[in-house]
């Protein structure tokens, strides 16, 4: 089954950068690319606007506008164009389902920006089960022409990360760019080490050739795969945050893996994928973990 690439616009600024972004993902991989906007009635004061058709006749006409420039700019493009009624995380996760990847904008970056992300956005990336791209307002297309890298973190087994590194590989694929590939490591605490362990430290010859052999084996059945990919592998000790974000001046885009955790006040992502989303100058990958091997 083909899926679209889904944009979610809202007319803000950083909507509109996240549909650029999207058009031009779906030119380089020949997919549709889907424009939707999740909406609610909001009655008002004023009679021509406190009606639920003249509302709705508001919204579908500026995503129609949305699709119609975008499609001024990428001849041959696809689009096609959906309003949703009702919340918007909720809408939003549903058109991601049936989606490539989502992509949405998010404003800002720095201190804090998982702030102006907001409940909404972070609901999107806990909840969806497909790659959700945020991108802020101002991005440009020089970045992905510039040579720069696409960069994704790896960790755990291979099986862990295999969606992540898939969508890095596919994405670099269809830009001609090279993944750099990067795996954290940190020293355990004393009592984190076991026999088993142990013996597998000894004959790996120390803990960071450990972690080379580890993302060597993760990366071996994608470089089969995609053979045309340049792939740098990075193995640095640090925290995975505090490493992915030392090479986020490399990238023109980063992709990190989610695993969310429901909490008494609603969905939260895990703190790597946070805290790239706080501090990344580029647009951010996030894609749900699970275990899959190429096809």
């Amino acid at each position: 089954m083909t899926r679209p690439i889904t944009a979610g616009v809202d007319g803000t600024e950083e909507s509109i950068a996240a549909l650029d972004w999207a058009a031009r993902e779906a030119v380089r991989r020949g997919l549709v690319l889907r424009v939707v906007q999740a909406w609610r009635f909001q009655p008002y004061e004023a009679i021509d606007a406190a009606d639920l058709d003249t509302q709705a006749g508001w919204v579908r006409d500026a995503v129609s506008e949305a699709a119609r420039a975008v499609s001024s700019r990428h001849s041959g493009l696809e689009v096609t164009t959906d309003v949703l009624e009702g919340e918007s995380a909720e809408q939003l996760v549903g058109a991601a389902a049936d989606a490539e990847m989502l992509v949405i904008g998010a404003r800002g970056h720095g201190p804090v920006v998982g702030f102006l992300l907001g409940s909404v956005g972070q609901q999107v990336i806990a909840e969806t089960t497909r790659p959700v791209v945020l991108v802020r307002a101002g991005d440009q297309p020089t970045a992905e022409a510039a040579g720069r890298e696409i960069v994704v973190g790896q960790e755990g087994e291979p099986e862990d990360s295999a969606d992540t590194l898939r969508f890095a590989f596919e994405t670099a694929a269809a830009r001609g760019a090279t993944v750099r590939a990067v795996r954290a490591w940190t020293l355990p605490p004393v009592f984190a080490y076991s026999p088993g362990s142990m013996k597998l430290l000894d004959e790996a010859g120390g803990l960071e050739p450990y972690e080379r052999k580890a993302l060597t084996a993760a990366l071996e059945p994608w470089r089969e795969r995609f053979p045309d990919v340049p792939v740098v592998e990075h193995i640095e000790m640090g925290s995975a945050g505090q490493v992915l974000l030392s090479v986020a001046g490399r990238a023109q885009l980063m992709v990190v893996g989610r695993r969310a955790r429901r909490t008494a006040v609603g969905a939260r992502i895990g703190s790597v994928a946070h805290g790239v989303l706080h501090h990344a100058p580029c647009p951010v990958a996030v894609v749900p973990h699970a275990r899959v091997t190429p096809a």
